[in-house]
């Protein structure tokens, strides 16, 4: 009989790590691979974030916090909510975690039980199905299709919701695709939501500053009569270049923020004491370089997506936000041809190219593969002659 418990084996590892750790193997190796499967921005910590770090660090903040979160930083937090999302939450409404992931495992730890549905629109963030998994709950897949910009419409919403339902996550904009809602079509949602007085909403903000074409982003907590059955989660992660910090946070009902203190209080008790006093000063902070680099994520998305649209076999939606792109390449799989899968399509793209993506099942929707733009121009205008190349090689 294995030691493994049977929830664990319910899971699978996460894909985009695996292809992220498969292309760190080959460039040690000493393979020329250009890495476009990791989500997180190239450009560095804000210097003053980094200087809040040392300060704590030389004031002798370091020993343990609260356990979700110190004052200073909830303070922070709910300082950005009303200056940013025009939100009011108390103290006691707000949760700090170790990464946007711990809030999410925490919420539906602590409130899935077994059979618990929750409705998930594909594609979606890889974790999301599997959390749900460990949780004992039962992920609830629909599938949202290319023609609707892969976002989930009121009639689907409507259709997976039934009485084992529990929650409905939002992920605006979009990791894999990049697509972010639009306050009407948020409003077109929260008409079917209303009607469900039992089912909660999680609110995956976490791309919110990273958007394009003048995009106005809304969140659904804005909508009064859902905001109480909202929990809205957030962190530092992707809007000020702190993936390693792992700062992660979320706000809404004060059972569920509880319920995620006591899960947090018997894992990892509080996240890192440096990490949150330099979430503080980015909260704080001057923002002016958030706008600057997204402008500079707009230019590689506009060249990303125009090269691609050039490859034959290859069509790619313009996404609105996040650092992603999440082309089809249906039209070079199939029994006629060399590759049945999106599976097998990135791994001889990785082999014979050198250049690693990630493939659009990972995400829950075949025929497509997701592009994470956020490297320098100089790789991805290498990357797209390779995929330009690879393609090619296959009509």
């Amino acid at each position: 009989m294995s030691i493994v418990s049977n929830s664990l084996k319910r899971i699978k590892p996460s894909p985009t790590m695996a292809v992220t750790s498969k292309a760190r193997e080959m460039r040690a190796a000493g393979r020329d691979i250009i890495g476009l499967g990791a989500g997180e921005p190239d450009f560095d910590t804000p210097d003053n974030i980094k200087e809040a770090a040392i300060e704590a660090i030389k004031k002798g903040d370091t020993k343990y916090t609260a356990v979700d979160g110190t004052p200073a930083l909830k303070k922070a937090i709910q300082n950005k909510f009303s200056r940013e999302n025009d939100l009011s939450y108390e103290l006691d409404q707000i949760t700090v975690g170790t990464g946007g992931k711990q809030v999410l495992y925490n919420a539906f730890m602590a409130t899935i039980n077994k059979g618990d549905e929750v409705v998930i629109p594909a594609p979606y963030w890889v974790s999301y199905p599997d959390i749900i998994l460990l949780a004992g709950g039962k992920p609830r897949i629909v599938k949202c299709d290319e023609k609707d910009n892969f976002k989930l419409t009121p009639e689907k919403l409507n259709k997976a919701i039934n009485k084992k339902t529990k929650w409905v996550i939002l992920n605006s904009p979009s990791n894999p695709t990049g697509s972010a809602y639009t306050k009407k079509e948020i409003e077109d949602l929260s008409n079917i939501l209303v009607k469900y007085k039992k089912v909660y909403i999680l609110s995956d903000d976490i791309y919110e500053h990273i958007t394009y074409d003048n995009f106005n982003f809304f969140t659904i907590a804005q909508i009064k009569s859902l905001k109480d059955r909202t929990l809205t989660m957030n962190g530092v992660s992707k809007s000020y270049s702190m993936t390693g910090w792992r700062i992660g946070y979320a706000a809404g009902p004060k059972e569920i923020i509880k319920a995620i203190a006591k899960i947090q209080s018997q894992s990892t008790s509080n996240p890192t004491s440096i990490s949150q006093a330099a979430a503080v000063e980015a909260l704080n902070g001057v923002q002016d370089f958030i706008q600057e680099r997204a402008n500079s994520f707009k230019e590689r998305r506009d060249f990303v997506v125009g090269s691609l649209n050039k490859i034959n076999g290859i069509s790619c939606l313009k996404p609105q936000g996040a650092f992603y792109v999440f082309p089809s390449c249906k039209k070079l799989l199939g029994k006629k041809r060399k590759l049945k899968t999106d599976k097998d399509f990135v791994e001889k793209l990785l082999e014979k190219s050198e250049v690693a993506v990630v493939q659009g099942s990972a995400f829950g929707l075949d025929g497509y593969f997701r592009i994470s733009y956020a490297t320098s121009m100089e790789n991805l205008k290498k990357a797209m002659e390779r995929i330009r190349f690879f393609c090619d090689s296959l009509t």
